[in-house]
Formats: structure tokens, sequence, C-alpha cells
């Protein structure tokens, strides 16, 4: 899901491939195989995290990029959304296993992807698109995304953990509560969507 471009200026995205947008999240994705490889493998949690702050701190850049280049195009409005989505759960995936964090949040977390993905099946079964990514969402994942290399950093640096372990997990509470907040958004968006389109029938 992406947003669009509100003002009229901004050209409709385009159908390249190799847009400079492009290739940053392409190189994102490539992040994902190899910090699952250094957290669940050799187990190198400091050069995890940094693979993981790199990650999630250029979340942003290839938007913004795409914007400043006129350069947005329809398979990163595609990308950057399943990278971030990708790097959401391939580090809940290890963080799970290696018990950096509990079962509960990557419950809860999961579950939400689950209801939107429903809802989103629900859409395309009645001819629309995804909604348009709200802020709330984006911001969410954002802060999700920045509080992961803190969790990791505090778990693997112990003399740290005063400090960095308060902060990553207040960073995740604020995450989870944005992620579900923005999930309501899109499930009343879906709900305004269906009604529209009873009546149009």
């Amino acid at each position: 899901m992406s947003q669009q471009p509100a003002s009229s200026t901004v050209s409709a995205p385009s159908n390249r491939i190799w847009t400079i947008p492009n290739v940053i999240s392409f190189i994102r994705l490539l992040g994902v195989p190899l910090f699952l490889y250094l957290l669940l493998g050799p187990q190198h949690d400091v050069a995890a995290v940094i693979v993981l702050a790199v990650g999630g701190t250029t979340d942003w850049v290839d938007g913004y990029v795409a914007r400043r280049m006129n350069s947005v195009s329809r398979l990163g409005e595609l990308l950057d959304p399943f990278a971030d989505r990708l790097y959401i759960l391939a580090t809940l995936i290890g963080f799970t296993l290696r018990d950096v964090v509990p079962y509960w949040l990557t419950g809860a977390l999961l579950l939400r992807e689950l209801v939107l993905g429903i809802a989103l099946l629900v859409l395309r079964r009645h001819g629309y698109g995804p909604p348009p990514v709200h802020y709330v969402g984006k911001t969410g994942t954002f802060v999700l995304l920045a509080a992961f290399p803190v969790i990791l950093l505090a778990a693997a640096v112990p003399s740290i953990d005063s400090w960095a372990g308060p902060l990553g997990w207040g960073l995740a509470w604020w995450a989870l509560g944005l992620y579900w907040a923005a999930g309501v958004l899109y499930l009343l968006q879906t709900a305004r969507l269906l009604r529209a389109s009873r009546a149009a029938a």
C-alpha cells in the first residue's frame, strides 16, 4: 500500500523498474537474509543490529528520493511497504526464536497483519485496491523498525541494558499502539468502501 501524492503537479507513477528509489528498495531487501543469518547463524548480534538499523532507518529514503527526483513508480509503491513488512516479519521470527521478544508481542503484531490481509482480500473481491497508506501506519512502522535494533542491542550488550532496554521497549509499546490504531483506520476505510459498493449496486 502506498500513499498517493496529493499535488496535481506530481506526475503519475511510471512503469519503470530500474530507478534509484527501486535500487535502494532492492538493497534493503537484500539486508533481510543477511540479518537473519547474522542473528540465527553465528549470532553476531552487534553486526545484526547494524544491518537492522540500516534497513530500518533507510525506510524513508526510497520514498524521499522518489518524490524529490519525481521518479515514483508502480513497482516502488509495492516494494517499499513489502520491504517494511519483510523486515518486521523476519525480525519477529528471529527475535522469537532467540527469545529476545515474548510470544505475545509477536502474536499481537502478526494478528494485526492477518486482520488487514483478510480486509484486503475482501476489498479485492469487490474490485477495490488497497486503501492509501495512513501516516499513523507509516509512523508505527518506522517506530517499530527503530525499536527492534535497540531491543537487540540491549540484549547483546548487558552494560547498556539499563537504559537501552527501557528505551527499546518504550518504542515497541508506542509502535504497537500506532500499528493497531492504523489497523482500525484501515478497517474503517474498508467498511466505507464496502458500504459505497452496496449503495451503488
